[in-house]
């Protein structure tokens, strides 16, 4: 805390001021600092497996609006000490087949499960176990796939009114905040719906009013396609991804008036 005051007062920035932990410290660390209980403004988080990632931010942006004071999350350590972000596949010296875990759960799981969850982004953690690693480095191309995929999704979060939407896992049946589908929406403005291994889900839009339009967003490429039909609020919704076992993002958004 006198740490944190003594930044703050130092600061002629305003900068954002976090603390990190230990993944299971973070009960402990975290929630004495909530509301009044000290001047930080964020979270940094780590966790051992990136399947964590989503219901981790998910309860602490709740918990510090819930005190008074939302903070700003993010998570800087996401997976394993070992492996954290691995390398490409195919790049020399990766095993093949590595999935522990792979670039593509690593994109659903730590980058879209942050961010549909409201988290700030994503600071990745190279491990020290696989190729160019967290204590030797020297090639970054070693992650291009994951940077490709965390400039598609920084390029598609610019255009939405970030800072007034929330989570809202409760609109696809998800209330224990799982992996099997994230919803970040601005109430009756836009929907996002992500489905991390495609297939179909249902979105409550019973409180919504007026038509929407949807298209499908891809995060592997950042292509977008047109759903094909309309939406009307005041029901529920059936959504069928364009493919099973790849991602898949549902943009609805309410037309113009």
């Amino acid at each position: 805390r006198a740490m944190a005051r003594y930044i703050e007062d130092l600061d002629p920035y305003d900068h954002i001021i976090v603390v990190h932990t230990y993944p299971n410290q973070q009960d402990k660390v975290y929630a004495p600092l909530l509301g009044n209980g000290s001047v930080l403004s964020g979270a940094s988080l780590q966790n051992s497996n990136i399947r964590d990632c989503h219901h981790q931010v998910v309860k602490w942006t709740s918990r510090s609006t819930k005190a008074g004071k939302p903070w700003v999350v993010g998570f800087d350590e996401p997976g394993t000490a070992g492996e954290g972000m691995p390398a490409d596949p195919g790049y020399p010296g990766m095993p093949e087949g590595f999935n522990n875990p792979s670039v593509d759960d690593t994109r659903k799981f730590a980058l879209w499960g942050t961010l549909m969850a409201g988290g700030s982004g994503v600071e990745y953690y190279f491990g020290y176990k696989l190729p160019q690693n967290d204590l030797l480095c020297e090639d970054w191309r070693s992650r291009d796939l994951s940077w490709k995929y965390c400039s598609i999704a920084l390029e598609f979060f610019k255009s939405l009114p970030v800072g007034e939407m929330r989570n809202m896992d409760e609109l696809v049946g998800n209330n224990k905040h799982d992996n099997s589908a994230y919803c970040f929406a601005k109430y009756n403005s836009i929907y996002l719906v992500y489905l991390p291994e495609g297939g179909k889900r249902t979105l409550d839009l019973t409180l919504a009013k007026g038509g929407f339009a949807m298209t499908w967003f891809n995060p592997r490429s950042g292509e977008s396609q047109p759903a094909g039909f309309a939406i009307n609020g005041g029901k529920t919704v059936d959504l069928e991804a364009p493919g099973s076992k790849n991602d898949w993002l549902a943009v609805i958004k309410r037309k113009r008036l």
